[in-house]
């Protein structure tokens, strides 16, 4: 009969517990679940049977986050080799929560593992009485241990580089498209209110940051007098629009306004106006951080673009791991449904679409573009994800792939093929890695092991044929000539010796 054992991970330690009458218990498995609050029921079923605290706080954060990974920790592992050992190979069985730390005791220690049945009920109940199953143990340095493990666990999760975090792409490439809308939406409202007072200068001044900057500096149009034309013509950059505002000024058909509404309309604009300028700011910041965290998918498709794609997949790291054909239709999710739905033709493109590649293309030509597109964006993203040194060695390369093959949709001109172009890039950041001091990629490395192990086996094969050399001249056989021959001979020797 097996013997059902119960595995149990704790901030304290390890702890193992023996299941009394397995099989009877697992065929009452509602009146299990009835009675796993009631202590004395559950104690009389369950005993603790072994235990192995964590020697540091450092141990018990090493341990979990290889558990949390499905990785038995050489603490758990010796533990459970030893607590089995005891057992004189009794038939036994273990049970766990995880399946995936199952399968990897199963095959360190050989013990059958199960997570189904009557388990889940027994690690609840334990989870629930484990200081009072536990001697010397209380609720109190449980919650204790549990809180300062739970603490340096997320902390250990939250750590990340501050150098190349996708967050703040993502929170930056979110505030961007908001202040786009605000901004927008005051600079027509700003743009309605002062145009009852001066309504000539939204045809002299269509920008909406020049025409904020210019209602806050002009406020009422009839103290607008030729001395502050070189004021103005620094807000508009042309001397003729600066001119064209004051002659209209003086003939506006505008209404008279009142000073409190003056002053109202300048607070307004320069709120405006500062707003244009944070913009700005913002997508500076973003360039730069785009250029710090993905620069090929930056040098390729663009700042917004690329952090676009970046927030809608969540992470840097989940846009590598999505297929070219995820990257060509994200951000169309729902048009991708309703053709599914009404078995109509699916869209060619998503996010991508705003990338000037596509816009440049042919009609007939745009799904191949966004197809050829999505599968370079793929690339990109994987190799900033996954390389240890930044460059944008890779998207640069990449662009003038997607450059070629519009050429080739146009003109017929056959393109190059992209392995030439990729062992072009990578002997690029190497010499780049050279020429900053850094590590040369892992392909170089790749490369330096090859020759290193080619140079070995050319070196053991010439003391080889050197050792026959040898022994061919001991032989008798004189002549320097043909050694092929003398390999030959060598081998009827063996064949000969095999027959005896």
């Amino acid at each position: 009969m097996s013997i059902l054992y119960c595995l149990y991970e704790h901030a304290a330690g390890f702890s193992v517990f023996s299941v009394k009458e397995f099989e009877e218990v697992s065929m009452f498995l509602p009146q299990v679940e009835s009675s796993v609050t009631d202590f004395a029921k559950f104690n009389s079923i369950v005993k603790l049977a072994g235990f192995a605290p964590f020697k540091t706080a450092i141990a018990a954060l090493e341990n979990i986050n290889a558990i949390s990974e499905g990785i038995v920790p050489q603490d758990l592992l010796h533990f459970l080799d030893d607590f089995f050992a005891k057992l004189k190979k009794k038939k036994c069985t273990l049970g766990i929560a995880d399946a995936k730390l199952g399968a990897a005791i199963t095959e360190a220690i050989g013990v059958q593992c199960s997570q189904v049945g009557v388990v889940p009920e027994i690690l609840r109940g334990v989870r629930f009485h484990f200081a009072k199953l536990v001697k010397g143990f209380t609720d109190q340095s449980a919650g204790v241990a549990q809180l300062g493990l739970g603490h340096s666990y997320s902390r250990a999760k939250v750590k990340f580089n501050v150098h190349r975090s996708d967050n703040m792409i993502i929170q930056s490439i979110a505030l961007l498209d908001q202040l786009d809308k605000d901004v927008n939406t005051f600079s027509m409202r700003i743009r309605e209110w002062y145009s009852y007072h001066f309504p000539e200068l939204v045809k002299i001044v269509p920008d909406n940051y020049m025409f904020a900057k210019a209602a806050k500096f002009i406020k009422d149009r009839k103290n607008l007098s030729q001395d502050l034309l070189e004021d103005l013509e620094k807000i508009v950059m042309d001397s003729a629009k600066a001119q064209a505002i004051i002659d209209a000024a003086k003939m506006s058909m505008g209404m008279d306004i009142s000073i409190v509404d003056l002053m109202n309309i300048e607070l307004f604009a320069e709120r405006v106006v500062k707003l244009s300028e944070y913009r700005k700011k913002l997508s500076t910041y973003l360039h730069n951080k785009m250029n710090l965290v993905a620069p090929n998918l930056q040098s390729l498709i663009g700042d917004q673009v690329g952090a676009r794609l970046i927030s809608h997949a969540g992470s840097l790291t989940n846009l590598a791991k999505y297929p070219a054909s995820t990257v060509q239709i994200l951000g169309a999710e729902k048009a991708l449904f309703r053709a599914l739905k009404t078995r109509s033709n699916t869209p060619k493109y998503g996010l991508i679409y705003h990338s000037s590649f596509i816009g440049r293309a042919g009609l007939k030509n745009k799904g191949r573009i966004s197809r050829f597109l999505a599968n370079k964006c793929s690339i990109a993203s994987r190799i900033d994800c996954f390389l240890d040194q930044p460059t944008s060695v890779f998207g640069e390369s990449l662009k003038q792939q997607v450059e070629d093959r519009l050429k080739f949709y146009e003109s017929g001109d056959v393109p190059r093929k992209n392995i030439e172009v990729m062992k072009e890039a990578i002997e690029a950041a190497g010499q780049e890695a050279g020429a900053n001091g850094t590590a040369a990629p892992q392909s170089e490395k790749k490369k330096n092991k090859k020759k290193k192990r080619a140079a070995g086996e050319d070196e053991t094969e010439a003391n080889g044929s050197s050792n026959g050399n040898g022994a061919a001249a001991d032989n008798g056989n004189g002549d320097d000539d043909g050694e092929p021959k003398k390999k030959k001979k060598k081998k009827n020797k063996n064949k000969e010796a095999v027959e005896a």
